[in-house]
């Protein structure tokens, strides 16, 4: 069976995994446990699912990592695929002295929060992966953590997060008996084909949501340029997820004729490959769209103030032309109204009382002023 791996004969114990072990007390018989108080409660499973394949059959499946690793050792040839989520220390701890992992891919698998990359350490493979899904109801996408580790005759996965659906890998794999014959090799890449082909609805969505922010920033959605900003994220998330899978395929492809891997398994990892290109250029095209779409609302919001800030001055200019007639005739308006209260003081002393023509004389003051303040306004055009 042509493999990315030297086979292995044995499973040492890394001299850096004794620091796991659990230590005896000094003094204390191998045969007599410490004395102390109680034990806490063991930890619930992490084991998903676990089971041996012989020549790409299945021969049983195990509920814990124990009856798995005894039966792993009585069938020579075998394969384990172990699936674990969000597995607790003790278990990680448990097949790193089982499949001599190492560990540094130990402490990753712990920790998580990694990008997706791929490291060999001896005859093991350590592949990190990162699963999507898009979450229409939220228009978010959500991300999932895969760890795998890569061995001769085993299969590890520990699983952060709700996707991929492994189950689903796991059972197209077991009705396809010729694929499954091909060893570790070809679980890695039904996992890692499994993960690209869940970026299909992740586009298909960011591709909707695209569409409908175009109609948005044409339509004058009042919060579209927030919408254009949070979907950015999510684009710029996804393509974190994408890019550095791109380099794990292709550090695939270098290994496969140093370590003979088997041309039918090389032809389905360029496909994997041809899809996550797909699914990069996907990625560009949506963030030069976004750009452009943020560009394209900039510029409508800016034309829509100057049309509020053009019809504010229009409506300040109409203001002031309603002022100025206005003033215009209380201007003219002012003029009898002084001359009456002058006329209206009731002094004793006032030539203009005892004068027969005060009064016509008075009223064509009051006439001609107005006149006169009109005719200056009209030439104004005040009013």
């Amino acid at each position: 069976m042509a493999t990315f791996l030297p086979s292995r004969p044995a499973r040492p114990v890394r001299p850096l995994l004794g620091a796991l072990r659990p230590r005896r007390a000094p003094g204390t018989p191998p045969d007599v446990a410490p004395q102390g108080p109680a034990a806490e409660p063991e930890p619930r499973s992490s084991v998903v699912a676990a089971a041996i394949y012989d020549d790409g059959v299945l021969t049983d499946r195990y509920d814990n990592l124990a009856e798995t690793f005894s039966a792993l050792r009585s069938r020579p040839g075998g394969m384990a695929w172990i699936g674990l989520e969000r597995p607790h220390e003790t278990e990680l701890t448990s097949l790193a002295r089982e499949f001599d992992l190492h560990p540094l891919a130990i402490e990753d698998a712990i920790q998580a929060q990694q990008r997706p990359k791929i490291e060999r350490y001896g005859d093991t493979l350590f592949v990190v992966l990162r699963a999507a899904r898009y979450l229409d109801a939220v228009e978010q996408v959500e991300f999932g953590e895969l760890h795998v580790f890569v061995g001769p005759d085993f299969v590890v996965t520990v699983r952060h997060g709700a996707s991929p659906d492994l189950a689903a890998v796991r059972a197209r794999l077991e009705n396809d008996r010729e694929m499954l014959a091909r060893g570790p090799e070809a679980v890695l890449y039904a996992i890692l084909d499994s993960v690209v082909d869940g970026y299909a609805p992740v586009v298909a969505g960011l591709d909707h949501d695209i569409d409908e922010i175009e109609a948005d920033v044409w339509g004058g959605a009042p919060d579209v340029s927030r919408r254009i900003y949070e979907l950015s994220r999510e684009v710029i998330d996804f393509q974190r997820a994408v890019r550095p899978e791109q380099k794990v395929c292709a550090s695939l492809a270098k290994g496969a004729d140093k370590y003979d891997v088997d041309p039918e398994l090389q032809a389905y990892l360029r496909d994997v490959a041809d899809h996550l290109i797909e699914v990069a250029d996907r990625i560009e095209v949506f963030r030069a769209a976004l750009r452009d779409i943020l560009t394209v609302a900039a510029t409508l919001v800016a034309q829509r103030q100057n049309e509020e800030m053009k019809h504010l001055s229009e409506v300040s200019i109409r203001q002031g032309e309603e002022v100025k007639k206005i003033s215009g005739w209380a201007a003219i308006l002012f003029a009898p109204t002084l001359v009456g209260t002058v006329y209206g003081m009731n002094f004793d002393v006032m030539p203009e009382l005892a004068w027969s023509y005060g009064y016509p004389a008075a009223l064509v003051a009051m006439l001609a002023v107005s006149v006169g303040l009109f005719g200056v306004f009209r030439w104004k055009r005040w009013i």
